[in-house]
């Protein structure tokens, strides 16, 4: 019988994911080393690094209400509220 994979939830997209990655709130090369962090699935962590700069996520997007309503990622949020669990992962089939 096949194991199932316990779902967990992402903070930021509120979706049920396989696994989860920890997002420091503050960069930790902007002093957040030891500051709160935040569980999100790959794809949301992923996003948030590529469309804000450490600086802005220090000052300005420095929670999830903050990030949630960060204007860079309205429309990601918008685009992955609806996506099943794993259709974003960034898995590889065996070669």
């Amino acid at each position: 019988m096949k194991k199932q994979a316990k779902t967990q939830i992402c903070e930021l997209c509120r979706r049920e994911v396989d696994s989860l990655s920890r997002h420091h709130l503050v960069p930790r090369e902007e002093g957040g080393r030891y500051g709160p962090t935040a569980e999100l699935c790959q794809p949301c962590h992923a996003t948030i690094h590529n469309r804000l700069t450490n600086r802005e996520l220090a000052l300005l997007y420095n929670s999830i209400p903050a990030l949630q309503q960060a204007g860079p990622l309205q429309k990601y949020l918008r685009w992955v509220q609806n996506k099943p669990i794993n259709s974003l992962s960034n898995k590889r089939g065996r070669r």
